[in-house]
């Protein structure tokens, strides 16, 4: 079976769009960016790029799509954003009502797209400096977690950050910080590290989206701001209909990572 870490992004985009891909994208074409998905009605995507706009450690935006267009021109122009990800959350009132892999069928013609950056993008540089990632090891989905953290309030939009969590060795958080400060637009250096309940996660083994991982002696738990907060905002603001990507399963656009890096 061909290594999918070497395989490119318009690969995996037809894995997805063949439905032969439904896990977590974590480690998936190495050295490209990935993106988390949030769609919206054109009566409030303003107000959602202002909410990006004013908590840009979630929400960094890579690319948003015309009214009606189902194509990130910016960022993969030759994808289709409705059939490109192996599953999708519909919301609607602020309820998850059902995962698909697809929503041609729910597509309307007001509907735009907002492409955010995402922390898998820095794995692969963590990796090649030596750092684990656990979820990688252990084959599973990043654990996020709801914070004690409030977002800035933009229009509608407002409701917690959501972090995700990658437990380091100690002796390595000084580099992890380093490494990932590089990439800013896909959330950066840590929001957090250290003790859980500083910022109101009760029990670091309950992720609310996610999988649980281990955490070995010696090791630290390290938190960096994640593309899930949209849909932690769509549970309050709750919308007619949003749709998001499942977390972990994530939308790969043709941009390398270092493009995105600070030198």
């Amino acid at each position: 079976m061909q290594d999918i870490a070497e395989i490119s992004p318009a690969e995996a985009r037809e894995m997805f769009r063949r439905n032969e891909w439904l896990k977590p994208t974590s480690g998936m074409a190495s050295g490209y960016t990935q993106a988390n998905l949030a769609i919206l009605k054109k009566d409030l995507a303003f107000d959602f790029l202002l909410f990006c706009q004013r908590n840009p450690r979630p929400c960094p935006v890579l690319d948003v799509t015309e009214p009606g267009s189902p194509v990130p021109r910016l960022v993969a122009p030759e994808a289709d954003i409705r059939t490109d990800i192996p599953k999708y959350r519909i919301y609607r009132y602020g309820e998850m009502v059902e995962e698909v892999t697809d929503i041609t069928k729910y597509w309307e013609d007001d509907m735009v797209a907002f492409l955010l950056g995402c922390s898998f993008t820095f794995e692969f540089p963590m990796m090649n400096n030596g750092i684990p990632v656990r979820h990688i090891e252990e084959n599973c989905n990043v654990p996020m977690f709801k914070t004690s953290i409030p977002c800035v309030k933009a229009g509608r939009f407002a409701g917690p950050l959501v972090v995700s969590m990658r437990p380091i060795p100690e002796k390595d958080i000084v580099r992890t910080v380093q490494v990932t400060s590089r990439f800013p637009a896909v959330h950066g250096a840590p929001v957090h590290i250290g003790n859980p309940a500083g910022i109101g996660i009760a029990d670091i083994h309950k992720p609310d989206f996610g999988d649980p991982v281990t955490v070995k002696p010696g090791e630290v738990p390290v938190f960096w701001a994640c593309g899930v907060t949209p849909q932690a905002a769509a549970m309050q603001v709750k919308p007619e209909l949003m749709i998001t990507h499942a977390p972990g399963h994530m939308f790969i656009t043709d941009v390398r990572d270092e493009q995105f890096g600070v030198l």
